[in-house]
């Protein structure tokens, strides 16, 4: 049911384009709209990891630039059955991080200095399975097409301002007005909709990858609060991305920031704190690294049912060195 609605909000985001290509240029203008949609579909498929990924500056890492977190990322992606995704960091402060990619054979996973230098590694491993989430459930291609039918949708309805003065190709003046503030916004709520299914959703699957819920629960705070102390430049200039990211990236200080892209952090930590009750994951928010010698996690060979954590040493170390 949950992709049932998620293909009827997309739907919906390409009768909207359709709506405003008739609103500037008629019957003649829809149809115009409906082949660029249909080319904007073929276009994200192939290349949606390389536009965003470009976008906000991510470097890729290997096993030997970035060992620890290049290994977390391989045994968490291991215990979702899943291929191991591409893995980059962008050089930005604020913690956050996001998937993308066409599907589970060539996605990728990007996270932030600010991340990975916030964060403690259980914390991070949650993160990681959240985003491991997305991939295994095919929400990146959704998200990303979703990302470029805004955009396009916001630079249409400025360009229909240009018509707004021609009564017989345009909408009109007062038109023009209501198409560049009504179209966006419908552009917004369709995104808002479609990332605030696909969240829950992750939050759970990921919760059960890592075997601990309260992980991403602690992350989750942490990052919010971050969040709003902490501006991402690039995604300041690219709202329409804002949904992509585990928690709204946005600082809230622009007409576009105005709209909440992420179900509430509050009600995503009481749900996770629901399912660590059902699964026994702790209701503990984790504080350090367990001690030396402790036994792996649950994606290491380590027992279902055991609240360990997947790192043996005793450093307070982060994951990426």
């Amino acid at each position: 049911m949950s992709y049932f609605k998620t293909a009827m909000l997309l739907a919906g985001m390409t009768a909207l384009f359709m709506g405003v290509g008739y609103l500037i240029g008629g019957a003649n203008g829809a149809l115009i709209a409906l082949v660029v949609a249909a080319a904007m579909n073929i276009f994200t498929y192939w290349n949606s990891d390389r536009m965003v990924l470009s976008m906000y500056g991510a470097q890729e890492v290997d096993a030997r630039t970035a060992p620890d977190l290049h290994r977390m990322v391989a045994d968490l992606a291991g215990h979702a059955g899943l291929p191991m995704p591409r893995v980059y960091i962008m050089d930005n402060p604020q913690p956050n991080a996001f998937a993308t990619g066409r599907n589970p054979e060539n996605a990728a996973v990007a996270v932030t200095t600010g991340l990975m230098g916030q964060l403690s590694r259980e914390e991070l491993a949650g993160v990681v399975a959240h985003e491991l989430a997305h991939i295994k459930h095919h929400d990146t291609l959704l998200m990303t097409v979703t990302a470029t039918f805004a955009g396009a949708i916001s630079m249409i309805a400025q360009f229909g301002m240009f018509f707004g003065g021609n009564r017989n190709n345009g909408p009109g003046v007062i038109g023009s007005l209501a198409l560049m503030i009504l179209a966006p916004l419908g552009a917004m709520l369709v995104q808002m909709a479609i990332s605030r299914t696909r969240e829950y959703a992750a939050d759970e699957m990921g919760a059960r990858i890592c075997g601990q819920p309260m992980w991403l629960a602690s992350a989750l705070r942490r990052i919010e609060a971050a969040a709003h102390q902490v501006p991402n430049v690039d995604a300041e200039r690219a709202p329409a991305t804002a949904h992509m990211f585990i928690i709204n990236p946005l600082s809230g200080q622009g007409m576009d920031n105005l709209f909440a892209t992420h179900p509430s952090t509050d009600n995503r930590v009481a749900a996770l704190q629901r399912l660590a009750g059902e699964i026994g994951g702790g209701g503990a928010y984790p504080t350090a690294p367990p001690a030396r010698g402790s036994a792996a996690g649950p994606w290491s060979g380590q027992p279902r049912g055991t609240s360990r954590s997947p790192w043996s040493g005793g450093a307070s170390r982060g994951p990426w060195g």
